[in-house]
């Protein structure tokens, strides 16, 4: 059964929606399941150098106060998760093209969600800058050999293509806001929604 999920790394609704499609997913013991991971950037035209936080709350929201009522919610359903989104630490917004990278390089070790869940706990647990290279290879070498040069090589360059294809995709399928569930070529789920309604979705489209 294929499950697509279009998701961003610096969007904290995507590190809950992914915890629960994981406690989903333990629910069906007899299924077995093809998780395909969707780059999707929000900020497409944010520098490689990333910006400062408060620059970018700045552009995006108007301010840190503007922002503060959906983070402080976003917050509250993480812990609810058992998930820890600390985003007083973080000081930096990346680019998220090298993290997008990263996880597709990751699919040929068949260790996605194991780096997907990585960079997310790096950035909103530990406020780390997963736009550098130097962080995201030691995110890799713990799951497979990974060789920082291979951010430059144009051998790879189709997983760059393969990225930004990917968003191109979903914008011109009307999607413009992630995780975005797409389920069995059947149903499609936006938004982190709740362990249950994805089981039910699942269970339905089979």
């Amino acid at each position: 059964m294929k499950i697509k999920v279009y998701s961003d790394t610096i969007c904290g609704w995507c590190y809950i929606g992914h915890k629960r499609l994981q406690n989903a997913l333990d629910q069906f013991k007899n299924i077995s399941f093809e998780i395909v991971h969707c780059p999707f950037q929000l900020n497409p035209d944010m520098p490689l150098s990333g910006m400062p936080r408060s620059q970018y709350l700045d552009i995006k929201f108007g301010g840190f106060n503007n922002a503060k009522p959906m983070y402080d919610n976003m917050v509250a359903q993480a812990t609810s998760e058992s998930l820890k989104i600390n985003f007083d630490i973080v000081k930096q917004t990346p680019n998220t093209l090298k993290s997008h990278f990263l996880i597709l390089y990751a699919q040929q070790f068949q260790k996605t969600s194991e780096v997907l869940t990585a960079i997310f706990n790096s950035y909103f647990t530990l406020g780390q800058a997963i736009g550098d290279e130097e962080l995201l290879t030691a995110i890799a070498n713990n799951y497979f050999d990974f060789d920082p040069k291979l951010f430059q090589d144009n051998q790879h360059s189709n997983l760059i293509a393969e990225i930004k294809k990917s968003d191109q995709i979903a914008r011109s399928i009307g999607i413009n806001g992630v995780p975005f569930f797409e389920i069995n070529n059947k149903a499609y789920i936006s938004g982190a929604q709740s362990t249950s309604n994805l089981v039910e979705a699942i269970t339905n489209n089979q």
